[in-house]
């Protein structure tokens, strides 16, 4: 097969698509920088405000498996397609919402987008870049989620300054739909194709769930579940810690990012080395093993090992998540059960991080004080979770 002739440039692919995801992060990301705003404009108390952002958490947890079912009827293009027009349509709603039930119910349409490109991003790289380069696009795609925070973070509070809650609201789905644009013109097999039958999916063929309920399936599920709890224990409480003993807030928040900033460089490295190898599982357990340690560290020590344990974490761990969606189809086995094999995935994903918001607070007790014993069951589970993943079967 002369591959030059049906794959486009990979880089031009995943460029484009990552402008498009960075852009639906980006969405869901603009509301914790103005959160105090938002409450006072929609009277809104606490509780109610946090649900602008563990709604996404809820929906993902709700749609994983029937997007992916989504997926393999219609296909990935034209799935992060309609994340465009959803988003819109929710931003819409939330740019004139009216109090604070709207704009929750928004901030739920909002979600639907992200999970629609969460788990179809993946599959799009699958089928429109070479398989030799699959690696290397999905390194840089990987890094959607972690632009999208850091440009939400920095660039909501200017605009909203300038432009006001409906500016924002308009401006960034606006953006969004460019990108769609650009994804819809330039992820695409050469000469064009018929919108858009999976590739390496016979749209007759049955799969069924069931083909996901294997030994060798669930270790790689149930490491990257643990992957996830790690990151959101981290992400979740680290700061806390941090600040009881002493550590500035903003330097805390810096602190505890930084492994999503320094995704930047090993999300792209551990990708194009993959590629280069031909494997995944070394890259893969490297990134694993680094997990529990270093979040036995920024849970307990500050200092120097507080930012050797974020430095290893971000150009270590955070290449876990592109070898995972790079291996997961030859862990399936299948090419026809990427679709449905893409949403549980996410499903696990979602479900990791829960646990990590869930399962911390109660190791440290009702006075938040027992870091390092949460420490030590973190890393614990951590090389548990690398353990699994040394028994998965896999390149």
């Amino acid at each position: 097969m002369d591959t030059n002739k049906k794959y486009a440039n990979w880089a031009l692919i995943a460029i484009a698509m990552l402008l498009f995801g960075t852009a639906i992060a980006t969405v869901q990301y603009k509301v914790p920088v103005v959160m105090g705003d938002i409450m006072t404009k929609m009277s809104m108390d606490a509780g109610s405000a946090s649900w602008l952002m563990s709604i996404f958490t809820f929906v993902g947890i709700i749609l994983a498996l029937p997007t992916g079912a989504l997926a393999k009827k219609f296909g990935p293009k034209t799935m992060l397609l309609a994340a465009a027009v959803v988003v819109a349509i929710g931003s819409l709603i939330g740019a004139f919402a009216g109090n604070g039930t709207i704009l929750i119910v928004s901030r739920a349409i909002e979600g639907v987008a992200f999970i629609f490109v969460t788990i179809c991003g993946p599959l799009a790289v699958q089928k429109y870049v070479a398989p030799d380069k699959i690696g290397s696009a999905t390194g840089i795609w990987a890094l959607w989620v972690c632009l999208g925070s850091v440009l939400g973070g920095v660039l909501t509070p200017t605009l909203y300054a300038a432009t006001g809650f409906v500016g924002v609201w308009i401006i960034y789905a606006a953006v969004a739909v460019v990108f769609a644009i650009v994804v819809a013109v330039i992820v695409k097999f050469p000469g064009g194709e018929a919108l858009d039958a999976p590739k390496g999916e016979a749209s007759e063929e049955k799969v069924s769930y069931s083909e996901l309920v294997k030994p060798n399936i669930l270790l790689f599920f149930f490491a990257f579940l643990v992957f996830n709890l790690t990151l959101l224990a981290v992400l979740g409480f680290a700061p806390t810690f941090m600040q009881q003993q002493g550590v500035d807030p903003t330097l805390s928040g810096f602190v505890s990012t930084l492994p999503m900033l320094l995704a930047v460089i090993s999300s792209p490295l551990f990708g194009s080395l993959s590629d280069k190898m031909g494997r995944c599982k070394p890259l893969y357990l490297l990134a694993m093993v680094v997990m529990g340690p270093c979040t036995l560290i920024l849970l307990t020590q500050t200092g120097p090992l507080m930012w050797v344990g974020a430095i290893v974490m971000g150009l270590v761990g955070l290449g876990g998540p592109v070898m995972c969606l790079t291996s997961y189809i030859n862990v399936l086995g299948r090419p026809e059960l990427m679709s449905i094999g893409m949403g549980v995935l996410m499903l696990v994903q979602s479900l990791g991080q829960f646990l990590g918001t869930w399962l911390v607070p109660m190791l440290l007790g009702p006075e938040m004080s027992s870091w390092m014993f949460a420490g030590i069951v973190m890393c614990i589970i951590g090389l548990i979770g690398t353990g699994a993943l040394a028994l998965c079967k896999f390149k």
